[in-house]
């Protein structure tokens, strides 16, 4: 499905492709450096197929070599790598699904709602960090978010290739929203969103949509 450019600029969001981790369900975070499965790798070059008509005037990756080898994969050769785009330190949480975290929990385990801090350091999930809190990825989105409004003030397109959860915090950092929300913005592997303006007011004119139809 080729995605068609507007006249006005916009935020363009990429999921990474799909990993073994992201596969099954697994949280992988910034301290988890899974690479793409071969399916994974087919549908960045779907995603790079579908924004091909896109000429974005900065591009731009998280560290983590999922990100990177998207936005490779998908074409984009000028890449400026972005710590800020990271994906969610999720500490304790990191390599676990929600359905295990639920059993330790005794509970349904919501991360919007509970954070990743619900268990205790373990030196055999996250690097034994304790994660970030919620707020700490809103601000990074925050800052992303400012960024990239001087180019799209400037008249240009961005691209921003990250994570599932990092993209949906994002979202809500640009429409001012409560970071909770991300928890209502479901996002698959390598789906594409459109941020943009209307009215004078930041908006989500896309989202969750995939690479190919």
């Amino acid at each position: 499905m080729a995605i068609v450019p507007t006249s006005a600029p916009q935020l363009v969001l990429l999921r990474h492709g799909e990993t073994e981790w992201s596969r099954t369900g697994k949280h992988t975070g910034r301290t988890s450096d899974v690479p793409l499965t071969q399916a994974g790798e087919e549908q960045a070059r779907l995603a790079g197929r579908a924004l091909a008509d896109f000429r974005f005037a900065a591009v731009y990756s998280s560290p983590l070599e999922r990100a990177r080898r998207t936005a490779e994969i998908g074409g984009w050769t000028d890449v400026v790598v972005d710590d800020d785009l990271g994906e969610w330190d999720y500490g304790p949480v990191d390599g676990r699904t929600s359905a295990e975290i639920g059993e330790i929990l005794g509970r349904e385990f919501v991360i919007f709602e509970d954070g990743v801090r619900v268990l205790p350091p373990d030196p055999e999930h996250g690097a034994g960090g304790k994660g970030e809190l919620l707020e700490d990825v809103y601000e990074r989105a925050r800052r992303f978010v400012a960024r990239a409004e001087e180019t799209l003030r400037d008249g240009g397109d961005v691209l921003a290739v990250a994570h599932g959860h990092l993209l949906r915090v994002l979202a809500t950092a640009w429409i001012d929203a409560d970071p909770r929300l991300g928890a209502r913005l479901e996002l698959g592997t390598a789906a594409i969103c459109l941020l943009g303006h209307g009215h004078g007011l930041r908006t989500v004119e896309g989202w969750n949509l995939p690479p190919t139809s």
